[in-house]
C-alpha cells in the first residue's frame, strides 16, 4: 500500500469512527439540570389548547404612570412611559421620585369603565387580555394586604383588578394577570446580587413579599387563566434558581392548568426562556416582544406569542404621539396573520390615560380591527400552520380540510395563482371568498416548467376590493392528488 492509499484509508477510518461516536457525543452534550425545563415538548391539555386557539389578544398597561403620561412640569421623558419613575435627576423635575411615589394620592380614574373596555376588546375580536396588576413602580391595582402602596389608598379605592376580571369574564374573554418582579417601591428589592448580610436579609424579605402577592392574586381572582411575568432579568432574581423553581411548582399546584410563559425564572446556569440544553422553560415562548419570527423553522415547534405596541415602544399612556409612527389597522392585521400562520398568538397593547379612558386613536384602531375580524375571524381562531411555503400574496392558515389564504397583495389580473408542492398530501378542490361566500372559479394550470416541484391552481377573483384591507379566500382541500408527479411533456431519454 502506497502513501496515498494509506492516507485515504486513514481518512475513511476516521470518518467511520467520528460517525460511530456522534450519538454518544450528542448524549454527552445534554447537561444534567435540576432547575431547567419541567417538560420537554408542548403541553397537550385542554387549557393550553384553548390558549393556542386564541389568535388575537389585548394587552392593557395601566397604572399611576398614566397620570404624567410622559411629561411633567414642561419636561418630557423620552423613555417608555411606564418607566417614567426611573427618570434621571439630571433631566427630571426636582425631587422627581418622591413626586412620583406620591402620585397615587391623585389616582382617581373617573372615566374608567371596565365593562366598556371589555366590550371594546370583544368587538375587536380579542379572545384574551393581559392586564397589569403591578408594574415596576410597585403600585398595586388590587388592595394587596402586603403593602400600603395600592389602589385602596387612592381616592378611587375600589379593586380595579376585580372590576377588570369580572367585566372580561362576562364577555367570555380570558384574563391573564401581568406581574412585575421588579418593585421599586419595596425596600428589600435589589437588582444586583445581594452581597452584604443586610442586603441578603432585605432581599429574602422581598422574595417572601413576592410569593405572598402571587398567591394572593391567584386566590383573589380564581378565574384568571395565567400569570404573565415581567422584570425577571435582574441578576438578583436570576440567582434564585431553586427558590423560583419551587415557587413556580407551588403556583401550578395551587391552580391546576395555570399558564406561565418562559420569562419567569432562569436555570442554574443563568439561562432564561430556554435552559442550557435549549429546552423551553415555561408553557410558551415569550421572546417575541415587539418582533415576529421570519419563518416557522425559527420557532422550533414551540408555542409562542407576540406582544406588540401601537407606537414604537410605548406600553403605558404617553400623551405625545406626534413624533411616533402609529401602526395602522392594516399593519396590525398583517402582523396578526404573520403570527397565526406560524402557530403564534398576537397581542395588541393599549395604554389608557390617567382618568381611565382608552385614547381615541387606539379606540379607532380597535374598531377597524374589529370590523375586519367580524368578517375574517374564521381564518384566525383555531387555525394553524398550513405546512405550505409562504405565498407571495399574503399568509396561509389552515383548519381541518380548509386552507385560508389572506390576500394582502391582490394580483393585477385578478387571478390568484396558488402553488402547491407535489409532496403536499392535499389539493384544492374548490374555492370561495370568506366575506360573501361567493364561489370562485378554480382551475388547475400546467405551467410546463421542467422538473417543477409544484402544482398550480388559478383562482379568479372577479370582485373589486371593497376596502384597502386584506380579504380571505377559502380553499376546500380533498385527499391525496391523483397526479403521479410525471411531466407529460418530458422528452423520453
Amino acid at each position: 500500500m502506497n502513501k496515498k492509499q494509506l492516507l485515504s484509508w486513514l481518512f475513511i477510518l476516521s470518518a467511520i469512527t467520528a460517525s460511530a461516536q456522534q450519538p454518544n457525543e450528542k448524549k454527552a452534550d445534554k447537561i444534567a439540570l435540576q432547575y431547567g425545563a419541567h417538560r420537554i415538548g408542548n403541553r397537550t391539555d385542554a387549557a393550553m389548547q384553548r390558549w393556542r386557539d386564541y389568535g388575537l389578544g389585548q394587552f392593557i398597561h395601566w397604572g399611576i404612570y398614566a397620570i404624567p403620561g410622559g411629561q411633567w412640569e414642561g419636561k418630557t421623558y423620552n423613555g417608555a412611559a411606564e418607566w417614567i419613575r426611573s427618570w434621571s435627576e439630571k433631566d427630571s423635575p426636582a425631587n422627581w421620585r418622591n413626586t412620583y411615589d406620591n402620585l397615587y394620592k391623585q389616582f382617581n380614574p373617573t372615566n374608567f369603565d371596565a365593562k366598556q373596555w371589555a366590550q371594546q376588546a370583544k368587538d375587536m375580536g380579542a379572545k384574551y387580555v393581559i392586564f397589569t396588576t403591578k408594574h415596576h413602580d410597585g403600585f398595586c391595582l388590587w388592595p394587596s394586604k402586603y403593602t400600603n402602596y395600592t389602589i385602596k389608598n387612592t381616592p378611587y379605592k375600589k379593586d380595579i383588578v376585580k372590576e377588570v376580571v369580572d367585566a372580561y369574564d362576562a364577555q367570555g374573554i380570558d384574563v391573564y394577570l401581568y406581574f412585575s418582579i421588579i418593585d421599586w417601591n419595596h425596600p428589600g428589592y435589589r437588582s444586583g446580587t445581594p452581597k452584604t448580610e443586610k442586603d441578603i436579609a432585605a432581599y429574602e424579605d422581598f422574595k417572601k413579599f413576592t410569593r405572598n402577592q402571587l398567591i394572593e392574586l391567584l386566590k383573589n381572582y380564581p378565574t384568571a387563566k395565567g400569570l404573565w411575568f415581567d422584570g425577571s432579568w435582574d441578576a438578583a432574581w436570576i440567582k434564585q434558581t431553586k427558590w423560583t423553581d419551587d415557587l413556580e411548582k407551588e403556583l401550578r399546584a395551587l391552580r391546576p392548568g395555570l399558564i406561565i410563559g418562559s420569562r419567569f425564572r432562569a436555570d442554574e446556569k443563568g439561562n432564561r426562556h430556554f435552559d442550557a440544553n435549549g429546552d423551553l422553560m415555561g408553557d410558551y415562548e415569550q421572546g417575541w416582544e415587539r418582533k415576529l419570527p421570519s419563518s416557522i423553522e425559527v420557532v422550533k415547534g414551540n408555542d409562542w406569542d407576540c406582544v406588540m405596541t401601537i407606537p414604537p415602544n410605548q406600553w403605558g399612556y404617553n400623551a405625545n404621539w406626534a413624533t411616533s409612527y402609529i401602526k395602522t389597522p392594516y399593519d396590525l392585521v398583517g402582523m396578526l396573520m404573520q403570527a397565526v400562520s406560524m402557530n403564534g398568538n398576537f397581542v395588541i397593547n393599549f395604554g389608557p390615560d390617567g382618568k381611565g379612558a382608552i385614547r381615541p386613536e387606539e379606540a379607532n384602531i380597535a374598531k377597524k380591527l374589529g370590523e375586519w375580524m367580524k368578517v375574517n375571524a374564521e381564518a384566525v381562531y383555531g387555525t394553524e400552520y398550513s405546512g405550505l411555503p409562504k405565498p407571495d400574496y399574503g399568509y396561509y392558515t389552515k383548519k381541518g380540510n380548509k386552507l385560508y389564504l389572506t390576500v394582502f397583495n391582490r394580483p393585477m389580473n385578478g387571478i390568484v395563482r396558488v402553488a402547491i408542492p407535489r409532496s403536499y398530501k392535499q389539493r384544492p378542490a374548490k374555492a370561495h371568498s370568506l366575506a360573501d361566500q361567493q364561489t370562485l372559479k378554480l382551475v388547475t394550470t400546467n405551467m410546463g416548467m421542467d422538473k417543477d416541484q409544484n402544482m398550480y391552481y388559478d383562482i379568479t377573483v372577479p370582485f373589486a376590493p371593497s376596502s384597502d384591507m386584506p380579504f380571505v379566500i377559502i380553499m376546500d382541500l380533498n385527499g391525496a392528488s391523483r397526479d403521479n408527479g410525471s411531466n407529460y411533456g418530458d422528452a423520453k431519454t
